[in-house]
This record gives C-alpha cells, sequence and structure tokens, in this order.
C-alpha cells in the first residue's frame, strides 16, 4: 500500500515540444503547459535501500490535467489509484481495501504535483538541471514540504518525450519509472477517473 501511495503521483508523462537547445527545465516548463491529457504504459521497479532484488511491476496510467489521474498496475498484483479532482481513490484488490484522501492533501508536494497538478511548478519544488544519464537529459525537483515522504523526484527527457522517472523517498527506497507507447493530448473517456469502491470493501480515510 505504501508503494501505491507513492504512485499517485506518478500517474502521466507526456510528450515535450522541440526547444532547440533547451535545459531539461525548459523541457519540463513546456510539458506541464503544453499537456492537457496523457496516456501511456509503464514498466517500475522498486530498490529497497540494501539494494535486495528490485520489485517489479507494469501497468497503464492516464492523466486528465488538472487533478485527474489514473494509475493502474495488472501485473504482478492489480493495484489502482484514481483521482477525479476531489479525492484519491487507492484500492487493494488482494485486501479488499480501499484508501480515500482529499486531492490536494494526497498530491500536494508530491511528484502528481508535476504531472497532475497545476502548474505552479516552483511552489512546491526547487528544480534544478541534473545532467545527461543513460541518454536522458535530467530534472532533479526537491520537494519544499517536509512531510512530502519524497527526498527527491528526478524526470529524465528525451528530444519530445519524457521517458522516465525515479523517486527517491525518505527511506532510502527508489522507484524507477519507464514509459511506453506515450500518446500526448488523446481524448480520455470520463469513466476513467471515477471510482466506487466494490461491495464488501473495507473503506479507510474520507
Amino acid at each position: 500500500m505504501k508503494l501505491v501511495r507513492q504512485l499517485i503521483a506518478t500517474a502521466a508523462f507526456a510528450a515535450l515540444p522541440i526547444l532547440a537547445h533547451a535545459g531539461a527545465i525548459d523541457q519540463l516548463r513546456a510539458f506541464l503547459n503544453d499537456t492537457r491529457s496523457y496516456k501511456a504504459d509503464f514498466e517500475q521497479a522498486v530498490i529497497a535501500r540494501n539494494g535486495r532484488k528490485p520489485q517489479e511491476s507494469s501497468g497503464t496510467l492516464a492523466i486528465q490535467r488538472p487533478g485527474k489521474l489514473r494509475w493502474e498496475i495488472l501485473k504482478p498484483y492489480p493495484q489502482l489509484v484514481v483521482g477525479d479532482g476531489q479525492k484519491i481513490w487507492i484500492h487493494d484488490p488482494e485486501l479488499q481495501q480501499v484508501t480515500v484522501r482529499q486531492a490536494g492533501q494526497a498530491i500536494g508536494g508530491s511528484p502528481a504535483a508535476l504531472l497532475a497538478g497545476s502548474n505552479e511548478l516552483e511552489k512546491n519544488f526547487t528544480l534544478r538541471e541534473a545532467g545527461d544519464a543513460d541518454g536522458l537529459a535530467w530534472v532533479e525537483a526537491i520537494p519544499k514540504s517536509a512531510d512530502s515522504g519524497f527526498e527527491k523526484v528526478r524526470i529524465g527527457m528525451a528530444g519530445r518525450d519524457m521517458k522516465a522517472m525515479e523517486l527517491h523517498d525518505n527511506f532510502g527506497q527508489t522507484t524507477h519509472i519507464r514509459l511506453l507507447r506515450g500518446e500526448r493530448n488523446p481524448a480520455l473517456a470520463a469513466g476513467l477517473f471515477r471510482f466506487t469502491p466494490p461491495p464488501g470493501s473495507d473503506v479507510i480515510g474520507e
């Protein structure tokens, strides 16, 4: 469940406009300005501080800015995060549990503020260029809020595409996310961003 909460925020990455000689921060700002919706597949690996075998998962994501998101893990264990702009629903089918949070509290200074939130980027994060690695240009975003749960978020871009994120939490755990088959500004069904707890679920929160 902790991992799913972290992923509230990752819900969407999109193509970037071509910016000649632009730094990674400028590309990120352009992404936020020009992308209203996005969908993609993702692959994810979570690495603990001790470096033991990563926990790997994959699934799909969709985002409708501002505030609406859907992050669905399909393998190996289904989990779902849905944000309707007002609330965030975190559903763990195996536990038959649903956690509900107010969207502002759940997103705030988290990576979701970069991707699903408003364009007030530097209100919540301090940004800096992080150089090139693995064929990508990186931005490092340091949350200004002490209770965000993250030490930093790294965002990797290649040409017109945002390709990766790395989430470094306060417990030494790193989540690596790679995006596949991304589509910027598609028409998305409103139902993707609605959620009703299944009958019999244990609902926790608001």
